[in-house]
């Protein structure tokens, strides 16, 4: 693999290291920041916790403007920018509108970043390599998520202000991004979309130094030849890749993966264990998460998307039927965290790995960016109203009976792998195009 790809692919997926640290690190500081400000479950919910997620979706809702707007690279640096914002801002608020203001500016990061950071990726890696290099935001994302559970876990002790330390911690490692994001190259399929055709070359010899740059280009161009001018994702020809982005969005939020990670601790607790065990637990949550993850970045390149997607279908059902059951037979405590472990492990191998790198590979380039916004819009939509409901939710029917729901839906989802989802490993982005596009 070309170094030089490696080092941008990484780069840009430090991106996800940020929306996975920025989405988690609540889950330490959540309870505290309900008690500090006497909030009910459904303000803490709506809003302390939601807010983040509201910015979210309009991070993914917008976010898909300037990614083609100013560029991929351009958009990451933005990104980079919000999240040092955000953390500086949360750590030093005094109430809790401020503070959701604050973690509203980082939710339009996290959104944004699903687009972005996958899109470049997906533009300057050959087809071969493609699913692991863009699996590189998601493993991102859940090494952002395990130092987040491991930093809480840390500043849990240091004193009554330790929620602000959890929160503002991130805005060392936002600067950092940042600065690294000005060193990338732009997307040569960007540059072709914007007709900056010399630009283009200059980056695809860089990327491809032993091949010809005008072959691409021409593969490129071709596929551009079948562009209409203002034409939007929602036209006849785009539906199929447009309900795959929905489809696949919408079952990674259904299975409930960002209720537990926001609440892992709560959830934990609720099942019986002592909040410290809970916090610990929830570090084990975190290393599941990498090193499935891991797994699922080695074999998205060798098994294909599809087969990942049914290994995970499986273990979802399996591992959210134990959950359910644990919390409606009243199971002791400790076989929580090992029914979660494997929930974890179902999600990691599967959904997490697969997602980003599947939406965006199914549409065409001048339109890739708007395709990610729709399937990311999908996704941060479910992601902020099936997290704030569940304090209210668990105190009303119950855990067992929200993780029972969850159950169905992953069965609904693998239908939806045997009878809907192509297989996309190892085809150019241009051929996917020709086949996804009716």
């Amino acid at each position: 693999m070309n170094r030089k790809i490696l080092i941008w692919s990484i780069t840009a997926a430090l991106a996800g290291f940020l929306f996975g640290f920025d989405t988690v690190v609540i889950s330490g500081a959540e309870k505290k920041l309900q008690l500090l400000w006497g909030s009910s479950d459904m303000f803490h919910g709506v809003v302390v916790i939601g807010m983040a997620l509201w910015g979210t979706v309009v991070g993914a809702f917008f976010g898909g403007i300037p990614t083609n707007r100013i560029g991929r690279k351009n958009t990451l640096i933005w990104i980079g920018v919000l999240y040092t914002i955000s953390a500086v801002g949360s750590a030093f608020a005094n109430d809790p509108w401020t503070f959701a203001f604050f973690r509203f500016i980082g939710g339009l990061g996290v959104g944004a970043s699903t687009i972005a950071a996958p899109a470049y990726i997906s533009e300057i890696a050959p087809a071969k390599d493609r699913g692991k290099l863009v699996g590189l935001y998601q493993f991102n994302i859940v090494f952002g998520i395990l130092i987040a559970f491991l930093s809480n876990y840390l500043l849990n002790d240091i004193g009554e202000n330790a929620w602000r330390w959890m929160v503002g911690v991130e805005a060392f490692p936002a600067a950092a991004y940042t600065v690294f994001a000005l060193t990338i190259p732009k997307s040569p399929r960007w540059l072709l979309t914007k007709f900056r055709n010399s630009e283009a070359k200059g980056v695809l010899q860089i990327i491809n130094p032993n091949e010809d740059p005008e072959k691409l280009m021409l593969e490129i161009k071709d596929e551009m030849d079948n562009m209409v001018p203002n034409e939007n994702i929602f036209l006849k020809k785009y539906r199929f890749p447009l309900i795959l982005a929905f489809l696949m969005a919408f079952f990674n939020q259904l299975s409930g993966i960002n209720a537990l990670l926001y609440y892992a601790p709560r959830i934990l607790t609720e099942a019986g264990l002592a909040e410290s065990s809970a916090l610990l637990s929830s570090i084990g949550v975190g290393v599941t998460n990498m090193l499935f993850t891991l797994l699922g970045i080695f074999l998205i390149d060798r098994l294909g998307r599809k087969q990942l997607m049914y290994i995970c279908s499986f273990g979802y059902i399996i591992s959210l039927s134990l959950v359910s059951a644990a919390f409606f037979f009243n199971w002791e405590g400790s076989f929580m965290p090992i029914f979660l472990f494997m929930f974890i492990a179902a999600h990691a191998i599967g959904q997490g790995t697969v997602i980003w790198v599947f939406i965006s590979e199914i549409f065409p380039n001048h339109l890739r960016g708007y395709g990610q916004s729709f399937g990311s819009s999908v996704h941060w939509v479910l992601a902020a109203v099936v997290p704030s409901l569940v304090p209210v939710l668990f105190s009303t029917i119950g855990a067992g009976m929200v993780f029972l729901f969850f159950t169905i839906m992953m069965a609904f989802q693998l239908l939806f792998v045997i009878f809907m989802m192509p297989e996309t490993k190892g085809i150019s982005l241009e051929e996917l195009s020709k086949k996804l596009v009716k």
